[in-house]
């Protein structure tokens, strides 16, 4: 019976699927800083987060289709080229956007010149800031 408790216990921890590695209470501190851009809303409208319009709506953004928001009109041209590519955000790749946007998308777009309209960069607590994102959609 031990080893049936065991076995099953196993099988159990593999198939509950990973969060992020980061600490979600930390991510919810963090994200102040991102909040006076971003808010995130459910799609029924139920603000989680009550945050600036300038970015779009981070609600449940992994998996999602970059600058693929259809009501946020603010993308800039160098997301706008990533979105064109069919990219759909993971936390590997929103953690390296946040470190530094304008690297990102001259390296997803191929072009030196592109830029990103975000300002900010965030130098700590990415993968804190998308294990809070991510706890929200849970």
């Amino acid at each position: 019976m031990k080893k049936l408790f065991v076995t099953a216990a196993t099988m159990l921890a593999f198939a509950v699927p990973a969060l992020a590695d980061g600490d979600a209470e930390a991510g919810k501190k963090a994200f102040n800083l991102c909040k006076a851009c971003h808010s995130v809303v459910t799609p029924a409208g139920e603000a989680l987060v009550k945050g600036g319009k300038v970015g779009p709506n981070l609600y449940d953004v992994i998996g999602r289709q970059v600058a693929s928001m259809a009501d946020y009109t603010l993308y800039g041209e160098g997301i706008l080229a990533v979105g064109a590519t069919g990219m759909v955000w993971t936390d590997d790749e929103l953690e390296v956007y946040m470190t530094d946007p304008n690297i990102w998308i001259k390296d997803k777009t191929g072009n030196p010149d592109a830029k990103s309209k975000m300002t900010g960069k965030t130098a700590k607590n990415q993968e804190d800031i998308v294990a809070y994102l991510l706890s929200l959609v849970q």
